[in-house]
């Protein structure tokens, strides 16, 4: 019994070597993709076509009202039922933008919500400033 004594050894340190290792490889990984964030994509070779269109896909719709209550879609002035019909014409999914001057009437405002809560636009961004 008194051999079973000597062969038992007190725990009283950690041993950490292991955790070092598995960091370190955390820290490789993590470097690594590091790289691929900055550049935004990973680079790719892309083939050539004879007929390739590029397609401009309009991602995002802007609206402005002025301080007047001048409603315009984009560059183009409109009132409230040309707006709609316009806005009607534009997917659902598609980001709507409004920028409203801060002297503007809440009540324009309130009437292209209305426009746009009507038509069910889901992406919809009030712009403000910090």
């Amino acid at each position: 019994m008194a051999k079973c004594k000597k062969l038992r050894k007190k725990f009283n340190e950690i041993n950490v070597i292991p955790f070092i290792d598995i960091m370190l490889v955390l820290l490789v990984m993590v470097l690594t993709t590091a790289t691929f964030i900055k550049q935004g994509v990973i680079p790719v070779e892309l083939p050539t076509a004879k007929d390739s269109n590029k397609k401009d896909i309009k991602k995002e719709t802007t609206i402005y009202v002025n301080a007047k209550g001048e409603i315009f879609l984009e560059k183009e002035k409109l009132n409230l039922k040309n707006l709609e019909k316009k806005l009607s014409e534009i997917p659902k999914t598609q980001m709507v933008i409004l920028r409203s001057d801060k002297q503007s009437k809440f009540q324009d405002f309130v009437s292209v919500m209305d426009i746009l809560k009507r038509l069910k636009h889901e992406q919809l961004y009030i712009v403000t400033k910090k």
